[in-house]
């Protein structure tokens, strides 16, 4: 099944830079907006506090003004004539009454000496009584010399600060005296001050050193955001009048919306963000995926194991290319097939019939399933088959994925590694009974000589004609058992070195030990070593080729006399041992030699390792293969008595 991966869009950069510069240029202008509704908001509480403040100027100008002129009207009366015009204290108090910003009244004669007024009169003075102040002194002075009402400089008593005014008077042409009211600044600005200005205003008078004599309120107006200074003229000096506006209350609604627009840009911007991140890990994940699938699609095109998909149905979903090369078949004529698949033999259609409902079922052996196939051509190959459930991303089981292995070649190796085996295996008995020849002869020389020697006994006695009946018998008796003696070695010679397919068949592993030393016990006495036997009773039966496990015996029964060859003749001792075990029958073959090194056992069965040196290093391999051929294992330990063990299991049939 061919597909195309498809080609990912390229996002251009402005893609995701359009939206998030578009959001923050509009939470950008909200904000300007807000910030200028907030300046023109600015604007209008400083002009406000400006025109306020210049009003409140206005109002003390004209209250001043006004008691100047009251003044000015006091002192002609007072000064018109010779003498105190009769009723004037209740003017004075009255003119105190009228002006609260003024703390006292007093009258000065031309030297500015105190005059004595009428008794109760507010701002007495004890007559003569000198100016007790400096500023008022230099005012009083100014005020003489110019003919001009005069302000004094400030002025603290008691805390407290004051100005003064000195309006003089001229009688004749001559200064007749002075009248100085002196004001409080804390008095004058608290009559003054309306209360709707206090309420929103803070006016202070302040010096040229900074100090502030007098306010209206004394509230802390907090961060002093707007603020205006206009110059207190009268009564100059410096002094100025400074208004400043109290902290604003925040208005909450304009800071929530301010806050909740700042908010929903972030969140727009957070979301735009998040959606970025979002496509880029989906195209990410799209190109890995396409990466992956080309990967796998490459991976699979290459592979030489043909895989087959198939639903829960058995329909086929997928094949990929080494399956249709296997089978000679397109993707197109297999896909969406039903059994009987057109690649299935018809002579193996009932075998393959009965595998592939096995495997539908989930039975399928896990060491896969060997079936006989066709091509499209009609030629035969033989196929290992793996089945393994199909699972979708959901978890689901959804069919079964099917690995399919051509065999033919391989079992045409095997079969010629095994007939080669075989080959080798029959060479290497041929060698051993080759070097075995001459312990063979004589084990058939000796019947054979006895039997020669009985016969012309006999014979010799025949002649003399005096041979009882009863020693003929005995005579005979004896010619019989050599006779078998040497047809019994013959008969394992030749059973041993013939050519014949291997017979796996029930066998009593005791008799094949037995026939074993048989062949191999002439040997050992020739060389001084003493074949033990210790062969436990009860054995259950092995399925297995008789001759190929006398091969092995006598192969391991050989290497333990050759292992002996440096031991004292006293300790020559080869031991067979028999015994069941939990996975069958275990054989053991123990010498007394010089034992084998760890690096030596290490390599001990593989082929063309000997440490003799005339050996061709196969016997212990050809040992391996025939007992690994049974289905059992072959090892080798140390011999705690000296030497080593060679054992090996065969499972009981």
């Amino acid at each position: 099944m061919e597909a195309t991966s498809p080609r990912l869009p390229k996002l251009q950069p402005w893609y995701w830079a359009a939206p998030r510069i578009a959001i923050g240029l509009f939470v950008l202008a909200v904000i300007a907006l807000l910030w200028l509704l907030h300046r023109q908001e600015l604007e209008e509480h400083r002009a406000g506090l400006i025109g306020d403040a210049l009003w409140v100027e206005q109002n003390l100008q004209f209250n001043l003004t006004r008691s100047q002129e009251h003044l000015q009207q006091l002192g002609q009366d007072y000064f018109a004539g010779n003498r105190p015009v009769a009723g004037f204290a209740p003017r004075i108090r009255s003119f105190l009454l009228n002006n609260p910003g003024v703390a006292h009244v007093q009258i000065l004669d031309g030297d500015g000496l105190a005059l004595r007024k009428d008794p109760g009169m507010v701002g007495e003075a004890i007559v003569g009584e000198d100016l007790g102040s400096e500023p008022v002194r230099q005012a009083f002075r100014l005020s003489r010399s110019t003919g001009l009402p005069t302000f004094s400089a400030s002025q603290e008593n008691g805390g407290e600060w004051f100005f003064s005014l000195v309006v003089p008077h001229f009688r004749d042409g001559r200064h007749a005296g002075s009248l100085v009211a002196t004001y409080s600044f804390r008095k004058l600005l608290a009559d003054q001050v309306p209360w709707w200005f206090a309420q929103k205003y803070r006016l202070s008078v302040v010096d040229g050193n900074g100090t502030i004599l007098g306010s209206k309120s004394n509230l802390d107006a907090g961060e002093e955001t707007l603020r205006h200074r206009i110059p207190f003229d009268p009564p100059g000096h410096g002094l100025v009048l400074v208004a400043t506006a109290y902290q604003a209350e925040t208005s909450l609604p304009r800071n929530l919306l301010a806050l909740a627009i700042v908010a929903l840009g972030a969140g727009v911007l957070a979301s735009l963000w998040a959606q970025r991140r979002h496509m880029q890990k989906r195209l990410f994940a799209e190109q890995a995926l396409s990466k992956e699938y080309a990967f796998r699609k490459a991976m699979e095109d290459s592979l030489f194991t043909g895989l087959r998909a198939r639903d829960l149905d058995g329909r086929i979903i997928y094949v990929n290319p080494a399956f249709c090369r296997m089978t000679g078949f397109d993707a197109v004529e297999l896909v969406n097939r039903l059994p009987p698949m057109p690649y299935w033999a018809p002579e193996e259609q009932e075998a393959t019939q009965a595998a592939h409902h096995k495997s539908l079922a989930g039975l399928a052996p896990n060491e896969g399933v060997e079936l006989r196939f066709q091509r499209k051509n009609g030629e035969r190959f033989d196929a290992l088959i793996y089945e393994a459930p199909l699972i979708d991303a959901e978890g689901r089981h959804t069919g079964w994925m099917g690995s399919v292995v051509d065999i033919t070649e391989r079992k045409r190796a095997e079969e010629l590694a095994r007939q080669q085996q075989e080959k080798l295996q029959f060479t290497a008995r041929l060698v051993t009974m080759g070097e075995m020849a001459s312990t063979l002869a004589h084990e058939i020389n000796q019947p054979l000589s006895a039997i020669s020697s009985y016969t012309t006994g006999c014979i010799n006695r025949l002649e003399a004609g005096d041979l009882p009946r009863e020693e003929l018998h005995e005579a005979l008796g004896k010619l019989a058992s050599q006779a078998q003696r040497a047809g019994r070695v013959i008969r394992r010679i030749y059973d041993f070195v013939r050519r014949s397919e291997p017979q796996r068949t029930p066998c009593d592993i005791s008799v094949v030990v037995d026939d074993a030393v048989g062949l191999i016990e002439g040997d050992a006495r020739k060389r001084g070593v003493r074949i033990a036997l210790s062969l436990a009773e009860g054995l259950p039966p092995v399925r297995a080729d008789r001759v190929m496990l006398e091969q092995v015996l006598l192969n391991l029964m050989r290497n333990g006399i050759d292992a002996m060859q440096a031991t004292p003749p006293s300790e020559r001792q080869l031991t067979v041992r028999t015994a069941a075990v939990e996975e069958g029958v275990e054989i053991g073959v123990a010498d007394r030699g010089a034992g084998i090194a760890a690096e030596t056992a290490a390599r001990l069965f593989e082929p063309f390792f000997s440490t003799k040196p005339e050996g061709m290093g196969m016997g212990l391999n050809i040992c391996r293969s025939i007992v690994e051929s049974h289905k059992g294992r072959m090892w080798v330990e140390a011999n705690p008595e000296g030497g080593s063990i060679f054992r090996f299991i065969l499972p009981s049939g």
